[in-house]
């Protein structure tokens, strides 16, 4: 088995979902202009899936007031310093330092213009690689 996606409850999915492509580099796989405006997302690799949706019947968390911690969206980055830089000037806050880890990974965490939290990460080594992605 394998991981087809992870869906997220979002206030703005629409805007969101341009947000995500334009800035994060995701390409829109499914969307829908009518209510819960579900947008399935894929990363570059075309093997990976977000949903982002809005569904008023059920609870939205308010993801500005979470730690980063409980939930982020973590993202392989060749230069977490440029990356960070590149989308806080597209909207994104950032939340904390970029920090150099002792195991020589560099991370981030980041805020999107709606308070979720995307993390940035260079890894010292990977901890996949697109040859070990299998159905």
């Amino acid at each position: 088995m394998r991981i087809e996606h992870v869906a997220f409850n979002v206030d703005d999915p629409v805007g969101m979902a341009r947000w995500y492509v334009e800035h994060l580099g995701f390409l829109v796989a499914r969307g829908s202009s009518e209510p819960p405006y579900a947008h399935f997302l894929m990363d570059s690799t075309r093997t990976c899936l977000i949903e982002i949706y809005a569904n008023r019947s059920a609870p939205i968390p308010d993801y500005r007031a979470q730690h980063p911690g409980t939930l982020h969206l973590a993202f392989v980055s060749s230069d977490v310093d440029a990356d960070a830089a590149r989308l806080t000037a597209a909207g994104a806050k950032l939340d904390g330092e970029v920090a150099r880890m002792s195991s020589g990974d560099v991370v981030c965490f980041l805020r999107d213009p709606w308070g979720f939290v995307l993390q940035l990460v260079k890894r010292a080594q990977p901890m996949l690689s697109a040859g070990e992605v299998a159905d």
